[in-house]
C-alpha cells in the first residue's frame, strides 16, 4: 500500500484551473484527500476535501443498486446526487471566500 501512496504523491496531477485562471477548481484537494484517507488520516482528508466521503458514499451505493436493484435505489441515488453536488458548490465557495491555498497538485 505504501508503494501506491508514494506512487500517487509523486504522480499528482495540477489543477489546469489554478495554473492557467489562477482560481482553484471544484475539485481542488481532491486529489490530496485520497492520499489522506488511504493514509489512514480522515480527518485531514476531511479537511482538505469535504464532499469526498459523500463522493464515495454515492459511488457505493450506485455499485450496490446496480447490484442487487435497490427498490428505492434511483431516487436515493438521485438525492444523494443533488445532495453531493450542494456540497461540492458550498465548498467551492467556502475555499474561495477563505482563500483557503490547498490544491489538488503541484
Amino acid at each position: 500500500m505504501n508503494f501506491v501512496i508514494e506512487w500517487l504523491e509523486q504522480h499528482m496531477a495540477p489543477c489546469f484551473y489554478k495554473k492557467f485562471i489562477g482560481v482553484e477548481c471544484p475539485g481542488c484537494g481532491m486529489q490530496r484527500s485520497i492520499i489522506a484517507l488511504l493514509k489512514g488520516d480522515f480527518y485531514e482528508s476531511f479537511l482538505l476535501y469535504p464532499p469526498l466521503s459523500l463522493i464515495l458514499f454515492l459511488i457505493s451505493l450506485l455499485i450496490i443498486h446496480l447490484s442487487f436493484d435497490l427498490k428505492y435505489g434511483a431516487k436515493l441515488l438521485k438525492w444523494l446526487f443533488i445532495l453531493n453536488a450542494v456540497v461540492i458548490v458550498v465548498s467551492f465557495v467556502i475555499k474561495q471566500i477563505k482563500g483557503n491555498d490547498v490544491c489538488c497538485g503541484p
